[in-house]
């Protein structure tokens, strides 16, 4: 019998391409892509058998910095796995780290925590009010008004901080697990309140489906704002590849231009 070693990997990617993260039929999701590779490289050459997870599944349009993946494989490249990897993959997905891992370890049942950032363009909002509110996401509650599913609706957050960056009003929230959609909900329902539509009271209410009942819930704001920033586990040591950081980050910041680009020429029309 071949000796296995469960390998975790951190993965970066920029969502705009793709149907998701999770493989799916007739759609285009990035899970396709990095199966491909590891297939190509003989990393991987069963995804069942080689009982392999992911830490979140990341929507159409949703962007990573810190997704997490894990395999089983006899296959063994030390420090050069993240380059040989990144080799088959698109120049819009990256792995840039790696750690050898348990036998029984789990990307998405081992996480304990979970962070993402909502990047939300500042269209004159109340920024102290949206603070205000902010903070009563914070613990446990029924994210009935939150979901799309009515089953499995508590959550607990354990951070969520608003500030105001370069045009941006950034939204930050770390919890163990989140529902569906459940982040770009929570945006939606802090820019109603920064605009003006909304009150404190409000997010209570959606907070205490008794006193708000559930019909439709909160439309979820724009995939393209969300980014999952790392999924944290315990015990666990990364080692980075510096190369594929500085590929990562070179192409973030050509797409920063690029954009920024686009916005002073949309400006100007």
């Amino acid at each position: 019998m071949t000796n296995k070693t469960r390998i975790a990997l951190k993965l970066a990617y920029i969502g705009d391409r793709y149907h998701g993260f999770q493989i799916q039929q007739n759609a285009h999701a990035i899970e396709s892509e990095i199966f491909a590779s590891l297939e190509n490289n003989n990393i991987v050459n069963d995804t069942k058998e080689s009982r392999y997870s992911r830490a979140a599944r990341t929507d159409r349009g949703v962007h990573a910095s810190g997704q997490v993946i894990a395999f089983d494989t006899s296959t063994s490249f030390g420090d050069s796995l993240p380059r040989i990897i990144n080799h088959d993959l698109p120049d819009d997905i990256w792995v840039w780290a790696y750690a050898e891992v348990p036998s029984v370890f789990d990307a998405r049942r081992d996480a304990v925590r979970r962070d993402y950032r909502y990047y939300l363009y500042d269209q004159g909002y109340n920024v102290p009010d949206m603070k205000e509110s902010s903070r009563l996401f914070t613990g446990t509650h029924d994210f009935s008004n939150f979901a799309r599913k009515m089953e499995g609706v508590v959550r607990t957050i354990n951070r969520i901080e608003v500030c105001e960056r370069d045009g941006f009003v950034i939204i930050d929230v770390s919890a163990p697990s989140f529902l569906w959609n459940m982040v770009r909900r929570i945006a939606a329902a802090l820019e109603q309140v920064g605009a003006g539509f909304q009150d404190s009271g409000w997010i209570r209410e959606l907070l205490d489906p008794k006193r708000h009942p559930v019909h439709q819930g909160i439309h979820p704001a724009p995939a393209h704002g969300l980014v999952l920033q790392s999924v944290a586990f315990k015990g666990l040591e990364w080692i980075e590849d510096e190369y594929s950081k500085r590929l990562m980050r070179n192409a973030f910041m050509n797409a920063r231009i690029r954009h920024a680009t686009m916005n002073a020429i949309y400006s100007g029309l």
